[in-house]
């Protein structure tokens, strides 16, 4: 176990080799030592007499979720979550997504240790603010995300933070859970398929913790909730794959792609309001549509789960036994990344 000194330094040489700007590297540094001077041990904090009695609950709460998580799901949670940081702001980080004018393909950054990504992160608004406009101005679809949690993959012993304790805690769990799946596997530059890996073993996490805890009330309205949110993305991949078969038309104005972007837009827009209205405006599908709709945007949930069905089915496929799943799943590290989306997507069916 290195010590802090060490653990700062790699993170330094980290930053400095990823980023192409001193503007990234500096406030990559300091945002990650922000998140560990903050950190307080989880027993002192529920023992304060100055803690208020939900955070305790929450704290309490995710005490339970990492013991079954390592218990149950076979995640590496030991030592993890194990201090809690109050960053005083409502996200960790704002993350920056950037696609091309005329196509579902999101740009990616270079970094080491983890390869290519589909996103920039930044500890301060501003900073991903200002990258934001930078790649409009270049042409880009544009989508800046306030985030709640991340994972250093291991490198670093992650805090719980503010910015998602007070999460109901079925989502407690599936956040818990599926940060952990990174630390259990993370394919080097494939962000969808570990982000939708992940996923699949959150919700399933979530599942099965509250089936233990005899919690099915609260079980069966995450399934609810998790059928209806599966309804809207299944709309936003088919408004993909509309955008993807328009974009491919060549020799076509500007202004007729334009318009034509839209109008596919606008129908997405439809649809999925009167889905919300068939669930009785619980899916806020208003609020979310209160932000730009573009490439960039659509392709953050291609990314969560577009392969999630085929993870699901390959869990399915080994009857709940999730050793033998994650076997399964470890074994397509060494396939070619498209060769490994094929190979999920190739259980869906089945």
């Amino acid at each position: 176990m290195c010590n802090q000194k060490n653990m700062l330094s790699g993170l330094a040489c980290l930053c400095l080799c990823s980023c192409s700007t001193a503007r990234f590297y500096s406030q990559a540094l300091s945002g990650q030592v922000e998140l560990m001077q903050k950190a307080r041990p989880v027993a002192k904090v529920i023992a304060s007499p100055k803690t208020k009695r939900l955070l305790k609950q929450k704290l309490t709460t995710v005490t339970d979720i990492l013991s079954f998580a390592e218990r149950e799901m076979q995640l590496p949670a030991e030592g993890q979550y194990n201090r809690y940081s109050d960053l005083g702001r409502s996200h960790v980080v704002w993350v920056v997504f950037a696609a091309p004018e005329f196509s579902i393909t999101p740009k990616k950054w270079s970094y080491p240790l983890l390869g290519k990504l589909a996103y920039r992160g930044f500890f301060k608004e501003p900073l991903a603010q200002t990258e934001a406009r930078e790649l409009k101005a270049e042409g880009y679809d544009v989508h800046v995300a306030g985030v709640d949690a991340y994972s250093t993959l291991g490198f670093l012993r992650d805090p719980l933070l503010n910015t998602f304790i007070g999460r109901d805690d079925a989502d407690l769990a599936e956040l818990i859970s599926h940060e952990l799946t990174h630390q259990r596997l993370y394919i080097k530059g494939d962000t969808d398929f570990n982000e939708a890996f992940a996923t699949a073993v959150g919700q399933e996490g979530a599942r099965r913790w509250l089936r233990a805890r005899g919690r099915i009330k609260e079980l069966a309205q995450y399934e609810k909730d998790l059928r209806a949110e599966r309804a809207f993305v299944t709309m936003a991949l088919a408004t993909r794959v509309e955008l993807d078969k328009a974009y491919a038309a060549v020799h076509r104005p500007r202004e007729a792609l334009l318009a034509q972007k839209q109008a596919i837009l606008d129908r997405f827009k439809q649809r999925a309001i009167a889905l919300d209205h068939e669930h009785g405006g619980s899916m806020s599908i208003g609020r979310w549509f209160k932000k730009p709709v573009n490439n960039a945007r659509l392709a953050t949930l291609s990314t969560y789960f577009e392969m999630l069905p085929g993870f699901e089915a390959l869990l399915r496929r080994n009857g709940g036994n999730l050793e033998a799943f994650f076997a399964d799943v470890e074994a397509m590290c060494k396939l070619p990344s498209d060769e490994r989306k094929k190979h999920i997507l190739s259980f869906t069916n089945t």
